[in-house]
């Protein structure tokens, strides 16, 4: 426990008050913060604030806090989620034919990078396969077609709770994920786009910055909506191209930049430290 903090997310109305009262809720059960970020959306009024602190010393049992912390988040009417430092929320990786996002997370993983427990990698074809297993990690294959992908998705779901999922991160899985699979992991699935959204959508991008002569190419790390590639961004990132690029150069150099952006994503997510706000995020690094 020594080592062990508290994170606090939440939003609600702007008014006056809400930072001293929560530091005061912290301050006098003996809490020392040690990290705590807000922001105000001027537009909407509406607050929105990430503390953290430590747990040593703490006059309150991390079964406590919630109950404790409950009328002080009715007066304000938050909306609000705790989290604990140590908890290693159990990650699945769905991935295609495209291997280097899973081989950049397994590494992350194997150097011990990652904050969470890989669990599974799913795929709908089988070349992961020897990748995955060399680790020591379970490979799970459902190939889909148009006419079983309803029952192939119905068989995933029915695996990641079984293996009581928290996190899916789809590291290049060129399948589009139907509502009902969507609406179990709400905020939960995090997926890499190969292109700067909200250019260049949808699939192909590279074919498509090429054919608009484009001087910058960028990719994506969003939460995955029922809307195609219209999810809350969590990271972008750019590189320069320029008319001597052909799309298979266009295509390597988007490579290195997916890899790291979706690392960064699933890093401020497995961090707390992102807020939902309609189809925006509010990201504290």
């Amino acid at each position: 426990m020594s080592d062990v903090n508290a994170i606090l997310l939440l939003s609600c109305a702007d008014s006056k008050g809400i930072v001293a009262k929560i530091s005061d809720f912290i301050f006098r059960r003996n809490g020392n913060i040690v990290h705590a970020d807000q922001y105000t959306s001027k537009t909407d009024k509406l607050f929105f604030m990430r503390i953290e602190w430590e747990l040593n010393g703490f006059a309150l049992g991390r079964d406590e806090i919630s109950a404790a912390f409950a009328p002080l988040a009715k007066q304000f009417k938050m909306k609000w989620d705790l989290h604990f430092t140590d908890y290693m929320p159990r990650m699945a990786i769905f991935v295609s034919k495209h291997l280097h996002c899973l081989h950049d997370l397994i590494l992350r993983r194997h150097m011990g990078e990652l904050a969470s427990d890989v669990e599974a990698v799913i795929s709908n074809h089988t070349d992961a396969r020897d990748l995955v297993e060399q680790f020591g990690l379970k490979f799970f294959h459902f190939p889909i077609t148009d006419k079983n992908k309803k029952q192939q998705e119905a068989k995933e779901l029915k695996l990641l709770r079984e293996m009581n999922i928290d996190l899916v991160v789809l590291a290049r899985y060129m399948q589009v994920l139907s509502g009902n699979f969507l609406k179990y992991y709400p905020d939960k699935i995090i997926n890499i786009h190969h292109s700067f959204l909200p250019a260049f959508a949808g699939g192909n991008p590279y074919q498509q910055a090429y054919n608009r002569g484009v001087k910058i190419i960028g990719a994506t790390g969003h939460y995955v909506t029922a809307q195609l590639d219209e999810g809350p961004i969590i990271a972008q990132d750019v590189i320069k191209i320029s008319h001597r690029d052909a799309v298979d150069a266009i295509q390597r150099k988007s490579k290195d930049l997916e890899r790291i952006v979706l690392a960064r994503a699933l890093h401020l997510h497995l961090e707390n430290r992102i807020l939902v706000y309609g189809s925006k995020t509010i990201v504290f690094e």
